[in-house]
């Protein structure tokens, strides 16, 4: 058999598949982009920057993130694909060279009482098996130490059919580690019986004074067709057994007025309908009913801890399960590192490396046992990065949402090096940021504009950081903006005493808040900034707090509800017209019949996320066609709320629109920066800090005299930074005092007074570490705050 001599000719040309090595993006026109077609290069990190509302979202989210995940869909069967979500094709011409995108967002993570750090990582589900392996007294499987499995216990017969028919006695048991007391909640609530009802009236009186139990409607037959008591009779007279019955009857079939009906009492009834519920999810009146009906108390049985007392007793190396959880994080990973047992040697080294990761990714400071709902969305954000740390995947896309929100300049550099790493595996970052600390480090940048809104949608510019430097572009010529330290700084008129502030990791804090002036609030991730001004300023008549938590709306709520501009609006329209203003209400008269003024169908597709598909009569404008006849200023009501803030400040401040209280809010809404926000786009389509901007527009009208903002800069571009600045300094000169949580160096520069925390995280900070003037934070140098303020300011 002859041999072949293989040669393998060194050919220059590279292979095929490695040619592939851009996403190509042509013709992009979702919401304000224009036309837009960038290449960007795969395996490398790249950041989008440009104003706020310049398009970045529109291009990253919403048509390359969301085309990969269109794309991936369909590789299921069509029966698989029948119980998912049909996602539209975003409105792009090419896009070509697309990879696997993993979306890592500042959302919220649930805010499920029963869900913490520990269940929304793997790190809980791998505890319970290592307790369930070592732990001494040995109690069970896994599930006996989970809060969230409640012990169940069953017997009875089963018949087998097997030839002569047997009855067969079984008994079935299965150990949970939930505390029976609260639930797995930790915490048990009592109601105030006071706030249901009042006692010296009878309820044909009105007694009842909880929302929507009026006896006009069904409720009122109800009571007076039960039979169990007399209507007519105050309800502090009652019987023990009448008053049993109107608060804690079981559910009970009655017939009133020949109708079949279920009487029940009032406490299980309320306990279904409201607090069941997501608090923050309930409709403002009956949220204030709530807090004030309910008292919430730590669960007696449980601690707090949320388990069994079995799940409590079975420990290894004198720690049970529920201190485990309690512990912080860094400390629990040296705890871990401790155990040597060969039986478990790869559990323990999977449980290691993901608590490593939370160390690494700077949340050492937070507990297994911390409410996942309590997170800000900076630290939401990074516990989602936790997962993808440790993957072996690679070729990926990551899309990222300004990771360096929550993060003072100290952790900023891990963040980089997070971003790097994730890259250096062979995976493609897309980055939507602001701060020039993480756009230095890109490999190419992308930054969009010029403008907000309808004014940006272009690409500036498109290469390398240098390039961006001295290009022309507004990110360009801000990228070295540095704030300069007030060569003056305003005197106090009076101070805010805090004594003794111990919420969560705070030791004991005596602080002198000034008032009239810009104080700022700073520290590293986690040294005690929100616990000590959201848990210690009392939130009294004269404090408006400005957070970024969501806004309490419905996707029907826009810009122009929530800040009370619609109803001015409403009412030019109505005058205009010679018609009454609900017509001009898209969640009343005027609403069209098929969407009921949603603008869009929503499909609830139950366990995956539903689908909106715009209204096919009305294309999305909310009005029946008739509302639409109606005009103000040659527009009708849908081009008004289809118009941007500064648009409509235009439309509404002179001619025949001229409606001064309608400009007087624009004004407010466009001072804060959000003059690009369209009227009538919805509240749940906002980021983190124009929400939060949005609050503080619509609190601006209120008379109080203390300002407390959480990290206002959120979202902010460079150049709206010095806006934001600007307003501030506005609200202090009005005679207002403004407290601000942020990390931003621009507005420590700015500050009349600086409290630093620190000096670490969780238990390592909750001490004061330098009061001043940012001049004396700079010459100190003390803290990790003063070091990198005195390398921002170059001094």
């Amino acid at each position: 058999m002859s041999t072949v001599k293989r040669t393998h000719a060194q050919s220059s040309a590279p292979h095929a598949a490695d040619s592939h090595d851009l996403i190509r993006v042509h013709g992009a026109r979702v919401n304000n982009l224009k036309d837009v077609s960038i290449e960007i290069p795969k395996r490398r990190l790249t950041v989008f920057t440009g104003v706020s509302g310049s398009g970045k979202s529109s291009l990253v989210f919403d048509t390359i993130a969301a085309e990969s995940q269109r794309l991936i869909n369909e590789t299921y069967s069509a029966f698989v694909q029948g119980f998912m979500p049909t996602l539209a094709r975003p409105e792009v011409d090419v896009l070509d060279g697309l990879t696997t995108a993993i979306i890592v967002d500042q959302q919220r993570m649930g805010g499920d009482p029963r869900s913490t750090v520990g269940t929304a990582t793997d790190a809980n589900a791998m505890l319970r098996i290592l307790f369930s392996r070592l732990g001494k007294p040995h109690i069970g499987p896994p599930g006996a130490y989970s809060f969230n499995t409640a012990s169940v216990r069953a017997s009875g017969a089963i018949t087998v059919e097997r030839g002569a028919k047997k009855a067969v006695k079984a008994t079935f048991h299965r150990t949970g580690g939930m505390c029976p007391r609260c639930e797995g909640r930790g915490t048990v609530s009592d109601i105030d019986l006071t706030q249901l009802y009042d006692d010296s009236k009878s309820l044909n009186e009105d007694a009842l004074t909880i929302p929507g139990y009026s006896m006009e409607g069904w409720y009122g037959r109800i009571f007076r067709g039960c039979g169990f008591f007399d209507p007519d009779k105050p309800i502090r007279k009652y019987t023990k057994k009448e008053l049993y019955d109107l608060l804690h009857k079981e559910p009970t079939k009655i017939k009133v007025d020949g109708v079949n009906l279920t009487y029940e009492g009032l406490i299980p009834k309320i306990q279904k309908s409201f607090l069941s519920k997501d608090i923050d999810a309930l409709q403002p009146h009956i949220r204030a009913f709530v807090e004030r009906a309910m008292t919430f108390t730590v669960c007696p049985e449980c601690d707090g801890t949320r388990l069994s007392e079995g799940a409590r007793s079975s420990k290894i190396k004198k720690l049970s399960i529920a201190d485990a959880c309690a512990m912080e994080i860094r400390d629990l990973a040296e705890w871990v590192r401790d155990l040597k047992e060969p039986s478990v040697a790869p559990l323990l080294a999977a449980l290691g490396q993901t608590l490593d990761s939370f160390v690494e990714i700077g949340l050492g400071y937070l507990s297994l046992e911390r409410p996942s709902g309590t997170l800000s969305g900076g630290e939401a954000q990074r516990v989602k990065m936790i997962r993808h740390l440790g993957s072996s995947l690679t070729d990926v896309t990551y899309v990222f949402d300004e990771p360096t929100v929550g993060l003072h300049p100290h952790d900023i550099q891990r963040m980089n090096g997070l971003l790097l790493r994730l890259r250096d595996k062979g995976n493609t970052v897309l980055v939507v940021e602001h701060k020039p600390e993480t756009i230095a480090i890109a490999d190419h940048v992308v930054d969009l504009g010029p403008g907000a809104g309808t004014a940006g949608g272009a690409v500036c510019f498109e290469g390398t950081v240098e390039g961006l430097r001295s290009g022309g572009t507004i990110t360009g010529r801000h990228f070295d903006d540095r704030a300069a330290l007030k060569e003056t700084v305003r005197k106090s008129t009076g101070t805010l005493e805090i004594r003794g502030a111990t919420a969560h990791n705070l030791r004991n804090v005596d602080v002198d808040i000034p008032l009239g002036v810009l104080c700022v609030i700073t520290g590293v991730a986690g040294s005690g900034k929100s616990s000590l001004v959201h848990g210690s300023i009392p939130a009294g008549a004269d404090v408006v707090s400005v957070d970024q938590g969501a806004i309490r709306g419905s996707r029907r709520s826009n810009p122009a509800t929530y800040s009370g501009l619609l109803d001015p609006i409403r009412k030019a329209f109505a005058k205009a017209n010679g018609v009454k203003p609900a017509l001009f209400s898209a969640n009343s008269e005027g609403a069209c019949p098929t969407c009921n003024g949603a603008g869009v169908i929503f499909t609830d597709l139950a366990m995956m996320a539903g689908v909106s598909t715009p209204c096919e009569e009305c294309e999305g404008k909310r009005y029946q066609a008739a509302v639409l006849e109606y005009h103000l200023g040659g527009r009708d009501i849908s081009e008004v709320l289809a118009m941007s803030v500064t648009e409509a400040e235009g439309f509404f401040g002179d001619g025949e629109a001229r409606t001064p209280a309608a400009h007087r809010i624009l004004n407010r809404l466009a001072d804060v920066g959000l003059g690009y926000l369209s009227l009538g786009q919805p509240l749940t389509t906002l980021s983190g800090g124009e929400r939060q901007r949005l609050k503080l527009a619509t609190h601006m009208a209120e008379k109080g005299g203390v300002y407390v903002l959480d990290e206002p800069t959120t979202g902010l571009h460079l150049a709206d930074v010095e806006q934001l600045l600007g307003l501030l300094d506005r609200l202090v000169d009005s005679g207002k005092s403004v407290v601000v949580i942020e990390h931003h160096q621009a507005v420590m520069a700015h500050a009349d007074w600086i409290i630093d925390l620190g000096p670490g995280a969780g238990h390592e900070g909750g001490r004061i570490v330098f009061e001043g003037t940012p001049a004396d934070l700079v010459a100190a140098r003390s803290t990790l705050t003063g070091e990198h303020l005195a390398t921002y300011v170059g001094a």
